[in-house]
């Protein structure tokens, strides 16, 4: 098959035709992404500049945030400037590289989050080896390894994608470039791209969910030996990356868990999890997390009374 691409730019339908909705949707993103940065950026120097936390838990956390501000960067600022104006295009090369980005991103945080269960698990369930089992030299490994997975899984999407040829029309139902919508668009079949796409990303979605599971269900078998008071302070430990796990992979499996199909509720779902998520992220980890509030507090502190001198 000849790969004839006839398509040097796409146009996006966008969030909403509706100009009121539209300026309303541009205030409340652009507040949402200016806290999502902020905020993750506060997590990540809050972390680097207090002693006390230096756990491995919040070392995987200042890579989560570090994340969290790429992963939404993809997609949030072309997505608030597209709401004010009346024609929303974007370039056939600059549309590859939202979709590499945007499954680059939102790879590696899935499988940072699955790290982070990893490290609750151990850390709960075997306190005593927690120190040897997962170091500094792990950590790194862990870390390093979720960005390389999802390099090659954004490849492979990317690679299915690029190769299909687009001749026309050139109409995204969508506000950002992503592997379905540029299916439905190709002028051949697609039907073993879109496997294969599916495949990559069902695969990768249900076997971290499964891990994230059975980590939590053992540290739950874990807990009925410990007093209450220590089962409490474990499950208080684990209920935000609980809360944020159920928050990003809920929508990412209603997206990419089915056969390559579009759907109207697609692009409020895909603005969940690109937008709203990794602005909530920031909020989960540090109000319900007593050692991040106290090295806020400290870190506040400090540059107050620098101000007073």
């Amino acid at each position: 098959m000849e790969n004839k691409n006839n398509v040097t730019e796409f146009i996006l339908r966008g969030l909403t035709q509706d100009k009121t909705v539209a300026k309303v949707c541009f205030s409340l993103f652009l507040v949402f992404y200016a806290t999502t940065v902020l905020g993750n950026l506060l997590i990540i120097i809050i972390i680097k500049t207090s002693e006390q936390l230096n756990s491995p838990m919040y070392f995987f956390l200042s890579y989560l945030s570090f994340v969290d501000i790429s992963y939404s960067t993809v997609a949030a600022p072309k997505l608030i400037y597209d709401l004010l104006v009346e024609k929303k295009t974007i370039s056939f090369v600059g549309c590859i590289a939202q979709l590499f980005a945007g499954h680059f991103f939102g790879c590696t945080e899935i499988f940072l989050l699955t790290v982070m269960a990893y490290d609750r698990c151990i850390a709960i369930c075997k306190p005593l080896h927690y120190t040897n089992t997962v170091n500094k030299h792990v950590c790194g490994w862990l870390v390093a390894a979720s960005w390389v997975g999802g390099f090659v899984h954004s490849v492979v999407q990317t690679l299915q994608t690029i190769q299909l040829p687009f001749c026309g029309p050139n109409e995204i139902d969508h506000y950002c470039c992503d592997v379905h919508p540029l299916l439905k668009l190709a002028c051949t079949d697609t039907y073993i791209p879109g496997v294969i796409v599916a495949a990559n990303s069902g695969v990768i979605s249900l076997s971290c969910f499964v891990v994230l599971i059975v980590s939590y269900a053992v540290i739950l078998v874990s807990l009925r030996r410990r007093s209450s008071e220590g089962r409490l302070k474990a499950l208080y430990t684990c209920t935000s990356h609980i809360t944020v796990v159920v928050l990003f992979f809920g929508p990412c499996i209603f997206i990419y868990m089915r056969p390559p199909t579009t759907f109207p509720a697609d692009k409020m779902v895909s603005v969940f999890y690109t937008v709203i998520t990794p602005m909530l992220n920031p909020l989960i980890y540090t109000l319900r997390n007593e050692e991040v509030k106290n090295a806020m507090k400290k870190l506040w502190s400090r540059k107050v009374k620098r101000s007073e001198k």
